[in-house]
């Protein structure tokens, strides 16, 4: 009973709010998580009360959870449980009053520019290798001109980079769209890339459905897959000379957000290039900007490097 519940809020999710696939994923997860839970104390949503689930967040600070997972899982049971009670299904809502476990601010993993120039450099050597080659060093320059999410690059229409106007078209989450910048380097690198991406596109009944496509695959999705950008990322690492464990898509979308902010660029405007709903998530790359400025003084400046005298 508790997976058609948690199966009908799904529903809700994505016909009423446009709740992206991995949105959806992760509800489900987490709910799930939750009502096993529940199920193995001999208890269901359907009565599942407020201690309860302090006792289930509690179960997860035991278990080494970080806050941020343990927030993320306690907005799902709001959402939730709200949605029971507006359907009826249940009387009152059990979240109501439960604060939000604390968590700290976690500043994400990002390159210097010296390390993304290195990389960029990589990649642009690669392309005069092989067609793979071409499509990487293009893969790379967009994240790092545009700041897309990973799954928005895997899934970017071949449509979407027919303007001319340096900008393209993004659907982002919950279907909505903005306008990210191409700079000429990344316009170079897809004009590249368009003049051997057909010999990437799959043969047979796929074909038709894979030519909607920037990047084309022959994997069942019919586009390049969010895993397989992962590896060729942590690859190109390697070859670069970066720990392939501080390289990722969105380590790209950082460095994007990170070097602009660290430009000058005003953070409304960062907001909108990375399609963020609130201000709040932006405004970590200044501390992260504070931080690498505060880091550069302690290392370069003489009176910070001027050791202290011994009493």
């Amino acid at each position: 009973m508790s997976g058609e519940l948690v199966e009908s809020f799904l529903d809700m999710m994505s016909a009423e709010r446009g709740a992206s696939t991995n949105t959806l994923m992760a509800y489900r997860r987490d709910l799930m998580d939750f009502a096993g839970w529940l199920a193995r104390r001999g208890s269901s949503v359907r009565n599942a009360g407020r201690d309860e689930i302090r006792q289930y967040l509690a179960a997860l600070s035991a278990s080494g959870a970080a806050g941020t997972s343990q927030a993320r899982k306690l907005s799902a049971l709001r959402q939730f449980f709200g949605f029971l009670y507006s359907e009826g299904v249940r009387s009152e809502d059990p979240t109501v009053a439960i604060d939000a476990p604390k968590r700290g601010r976690p500043l994400p993993k990002i390159l210097s520019r010296e390390e993304m120039q290195r990389l960029l450099d990589t990649a642009a050597a690669q392309a005069e290798e092989n067609e793979d080659g071409v499509r990487l060093h293009c893969i790379v320059e967009m994240l790092y001109a545009s700041g897309l999410r990973v799954s928005e690059l895997a899934t970017l229409p071949l449509a979407a980079v027919r303007s001319r106007d340096g900008f393209l078209l993004v659907r982002g989450k919950g279907g909505k769209e903005r306008l990210a910048p191409l700079n000429p380097e990344a316009r170079a690198a897809i004009l590249r890339w368009l003049s051997v991406r057909e010999n990437f596109l799959p043969k047979g009944e796929r074909r038709a459905h894979a030519e909607r496509f920037l990047f084309p695959s022959r994997s069942l999705e019919s586009h390049l897959t969010r895993r397989r950008l992962h590896q060729l990322l942590k690859a190109l690492a390697v070859q670069a000379g970066i720990d392939p464990d501080k390289l990722s898509p969105h380590v790209l979308r950082h460095a994007f957000a990170t070097h602009l902010v660290e430009g000058g660029a005003d953070l409304r405007s960062v907001q909108t290039l990375l399609g963020h709903a609130d201000i709040a998530t932006t405004q970590i790359y200044t501390h992260v900007a504070r931080d690498r400025l505060a880091a550069t003084v302690a290392a370069t400046h003489p009176l910070a490097r001027r050791k202290t005298p011994k009493p």
